[in-house]
């Protein structure tokens, strides 16, 4: 069994890691905790096991299998390469190494036989880009995709644990009668949307908008297709939505698109309108399925399809889904470079 390292420990998605490693009983032989130097030597407890934290630096991965990297762009250009040269596999969540053509892009459900060609890294997609995919890739599979629009609604907890008090703390604030404060978002976010995720470029879309564009291309292997996003922060603490209008190639109906996602294993279908039934960010929220619901002919396309879709972006667009490749690496014997010697522990 692997001896497993998460960079970023002490961060909202690697106290998700901690959390998934140990609900999921994932098999390894032993855990360490990486962070900053500010970080180092703090204990973090979880379920009464206790792990002190170690500084991330160069050097530290000898004896490393495996390393989860949830500590940012920077972090990873630094260090990824520096623990792959000493032996460990690095699945990395940031968005620096995720258009590197050498580098898979992998979502286990929609293409797993990536994890078999990489070089020691495997990079994890964008939050919004994971949930999106849950509803759309089965979609693709029964019709074949042409051109999508997005538009996300996208919650705090994907900035970070400091927006996530800015919110808690502005809505108290609003409530009592006091003036509100921002300093996470160029606006207020309680009781507000702000349509700007990441910087904007010279065409006018946003760092974040060209993320899910991207991505969306590589992990399905559709170069050419048309997509359209726009993303927008909400005052949801945990869990993003989007919505989607999809155009295919082929003749689409709503049975044919509900039975797809039906037999698609990362959704599952709530979809009943007549009962208000669809999904929501707070019913999805630590759930490892994204849930599609408000499945409708789109009319404006021909052979258009919409559709509503709810996923943790703790879990399912980050934590989860690095935890599910790192799964199906180790079941199948292809840890690299010392699969053999991980699998026999």
């Amino acid at each position: 069994m692997p001896v497993v390292g998460i960079v970023g420990a002490t961060g909202a998605v690697g106290q998700e890691l901690v959390r998934l490693l140990q609900e999921r009983a994932f098999p390894m032989k032993s855990l360490r905790l990486f962070a900053s130097a500010r970080s180092a030597g703090k204990i973090i407890e979880r379920d009464g096991k206790k792990y002190t934290v170690e500084e991330a630096k160069p050097g530290v991965f000898e004896g490393v299998d495996l390393a989860f990297f949830a500590a940012g762009g920077s972090v990873t250009r630094a260090l990824a390469r520096d623990a792959v040269a000493a032996g460990c596999v690095v699945i990395d969540k940031s968005s620096a190494l995720r258009m590197e053509p050498d580098i898979p892009l992998v979502i286990p459900e929609i293409n797993p036989e990536k994890l078999r060609t990489h070089n020691g890294i495997i990079a994890n997609p964008n939050c919004s880009t994971a949930i999106m995919l849950m509803g759309l890739w089965p979609l693709h599979q029964a019709f074949g995709l042409k051109r999508v629009i997005i538009s996300t609604y996208q919650s705090v907890s994907g900035t970070g644990a400091e927006a996530v008090r800015e919110l808690e703390a502005q809505i108290q604030a609003y409530v009592k009668g006091e003036p509100v404060v921002h300093t996470v978002y160029p606006y207020q976010i309680a009781f507000n949307c702000i349509p700007q995720i990441d910087t904007f470029d010279a065409t006018g879309y946003t760092g974040e908008e060209t993320k899910m564009a991207q991505e969306s291309r590589k992990i399905m292997g559709l170069p050419g297709l048309k997509v359209s996003a726009t993303t927008v922060r909400v005052p949801v603490v945990r869990a993003h939505s989007i919505s989607v209008s999809a155009e295919f190639e082929r003749p689409v109906s709503i049975a044919k698109a509900r039975a797809a996602i039906e037999a698609f294993p990362g959704a599952v279908l709530v979809d009943d309108v007549a009962n208000k039934k669809y999904p929501t960010p707070l019913d999805f929220a630590e759930k490892v399925k994204c849930g599609v619901g408000r499945l409708r002919i789109d009319t404006a396309f021909d052979n258009g399809l919409s559709f509503w879709v709810s996923g943790d972006n703790l879990w399912k667009g980050a934590a989860l889904n690095a935890v599910q490749n790192a799964e199906l690496m180790i079941r199948e014997g292809i840890l690299w470079p010392n699969a053999e010697a991980v699998a026999a522990g």
